[in-house]
């Protein structure tokens, strides 16, 4: 019974950024979107010869990661375990360019997938943070 009370989202308790972006069916949009930008525009290019293809995988991994990231369901995490972006990472070169070009279609998809100005903002903050502590290399 406590189990109950505790799964029942307080009323005063904010929506996660994952209820505000519209659920699963938005966070997996902005993951495609990503990867589509990624495949699509030549600036991104190095960014896109880094990644196995075909993306069929990595987009999934990528909307799991999303998922829980965003406060949604932690589907990541309980098919592999915590992130560790970093480590998981680590194999390949990620330079102030490389951030740049993960940067370009990740601003891409919220400028084009995220209509509230706030959250726009919020997950632009957070994305740049992200993507800024995964460089490994000067």
């Amino acid at each position: 019974m406590l189990s109950f009370f505790k799964s029942k989202k307080a009323a005063n308790e904010p929506a996660s950024q994952y209820q505000q972006l519209g659920g699963e069916t938005a966070v997996r949009a902005m993951a495609e979107r990503f990867y589509d930008i990624m495949e699509q525009d030549p600036r991104a290019r190095e960014l896109l010869a880094m990644h196995p293809q075909p993306l069929t995988a990595i987009r999934e991994k990528f909307f799991e990661f999303l998922s829980g990231w965003l406060g949604g369901p932690q589907l990541f995490v309980e098919k592999y375990g915590h992130p560790r972006l970093r480590a998981r990472h680590l194999p390949f070169r990620i330079d102030t360019a490389m951030r740049d070009q993960w940067l370009l279609c990740m601003y891409q998809v919220l400028d084009e997938q995220v209509s509230d100005p706030l959250l726009h903002m919020q997950l632009k903050q957070q994305f740049t943070r992200l993507a800024h502590h995964m460089i490994n290399t000067d």
